[in-house]
């Protein structure tokens, strides 16, 4: 073991060269051909398969899985990716065991599942290798739509409205497209850069142009694309970062975890990115989980994620909770911030106990803490949006908004998990929706 995990203070290189090649490899290696057909030949391939509605995308899970038994993985990737269109990221990233999987007649009678997602991730990823589109693009429409934010919404909407022949401006306000899926997932859960493997293969399809840093503000306006475009469609995320309402949150080494993740996946080299020897993480959804993982993965020496309800109420699946818990973090429930102590930077944190009421016991904690990273929750930003409903904006069933002519889904709209898989059906049912719309 490397001394210089035990090095107090913020520092890079706290591991040895191999140990990060290691620690950020892929977290659920591939099946080979054996090993999938194996795997497909658990499924029951049930009649009325309860994983399809358990899909937020309501993928044909038994029939894909009948394609890959039968020797047909590029059958099967269509069969995924004509309702998922990002289906390869889907597969990495998803909470099956909270979805598809947790509905398996195999987990209910056996407690384990057939493996919905590395199934789908080896039909996903034998099209994908092969640079193949599987879609045609239709005649063109001559209909123009805007859709604001290249996550998995955006994109989704984008390539289904391409798919139908209509022409398609991505504005985002990165530097790249992608977002979530290339700014905020674990790079240990999508490494090799696969994500923007997958933009660029879903651009194939043609007729979508990508404007990168480009954002809603004074130059570009709601208004403004409403006059330019036949329709809008808004899928920009939640670019804000909540409070943490303690005393002290000022100083430096008090950073948002959702910078940190973003900052780790540009990273040409995982080793250049600091770390702290004692690290706190605050919150208990995926972001605060995929930080808390990474800063071990780092080279931190203490990690420790706490939350201020019980684990039965983090939004992290048990899957992942388990995860952070196997990789050294140390998970502290019931507890809420009350000061970020330090001359001028951090040096501890102290918490209050809180009952599930969420009130205080008067007993507190004190950690150590060289960093601590904030993943309490995004709000949304920008100003003249539609009507907005519990912070975010409002809309239908089919997406749309108060404003006529403007759709959004995703994690920006109101409704819905906040999922990759979640945002992506969003954006493909706005989709449709907005062509027959735009088709009378």
């Amino acid at each position: 073991m490397s001394q210089k995990i035990f090095e107090p203070g913020v520092a890079a290189g706290r591991l040895d060269a191999d140990a990060y090649a290691a620690q950020f490899s892929d977290l659920h290696p591939p099946l080979d051909v054996h090993e999938a057909l194996v795997a497909a030949d658990r499924c029951y391939f049930c009649h009325d398969a309860p994983c399809i509605t358990a899909c937020p995308t309501d993928i044909d899970i038994p029939l894909f899985i009948r394609q890959i038994a039968t020797g047909t993985p590029d059958a099967a990737a269509k069969t995924i990716l004509s309702q998922n269109i990002m289906g390869g990221m889907c597969a990495r990233v998803c909470p099956t065991e909270q979805l598809c999987e947790q509905a398996c007649v195999r987990e209910v009678a056996e407690g384990k599942p057939v493996k919905i997602g590395e199934l789908q991730r080896y039909a996903t990823d034998h099209l994908q290798a092969q640079g193949a589109h599987p879609f045609e693009r239709a005649a063109s429409t001559g209909k123009r739509v805007a859709v604001v934010g290249a996550g998995p919404a955006g994109l989704s909407c984008a390539h289904r409205l391409a798919m139908m022949g209509h022409d398609v401006t991505v504005f985002d306000a990165r530097p790249k497209p992608g977002g979530l899926n290339e700014y905020g997932i674990a790079t240990y859960k999508t490494p090799d850069g696969f994500a923007q493997a997958e933009v660029d293969w879903l651009l194939k399809i043609g007729g979508i142009t990508v404007q990168n840093n480009a954002a809603l503000g004074a130059a570009m306006t709601l208004d403004s694309l409403r006059a330019d475009y036949d329709a809008v469609f808004l899928g920009m995320g939640l670019g804000g970062v909540n409070a943490l309402g303690a005393e002290g949150e000022d100083k430096s080494g008090v950073l948002d975890a959702v910078d940190f993740i973003s900052n780790l996946r540009q990273a040409s080299d995982v080793a250049a990115v600091p770390i702290g020897r004692d690290v706190v993480v605050i919150g208990g959804g995926m972001t605060a989980i995929d930080a808390a993982i990474q800063a071990k993965l780092l080279g931190a020496l203490n990690v420790t994620l706490v939350y201020r309800r019980g684990r039965d109420r983090m939004n992290a699946s048990v899957f992942e909770q388990d995860l952070a818990a196997s990789k050294g973090v140390r998970i502290v429930t019931h507890a809420t911030p009350v000061a970020v102590i330090g001359n001028g930077a951090v040096r501890e944190i102290e918490f209050e106990y809180v009952d599930d009421q969420m009130q205080g016991t008067g007993q507190t904690l004190r950690l150590a803490a060289d960093q601590v990273f904030k993943a309490i929750g995004q709000t949304l930003q920008g100003d003249a949006l539609p009507t907005l409903e519990a912070r975010k904006i409002k809309v239908d069933g089919t997406g749309r908004t108060s404003v006529d002519g403007v759709w959004a889904g995703g994690d920006c709209a109101s409704g819905g998990d906040d999922l990759t898989v979640t945002a992506v059906a969003e954006g493909r049912d706005a989709a449709m929706d907005i062509h027959m719309v735009l088709m009378g």
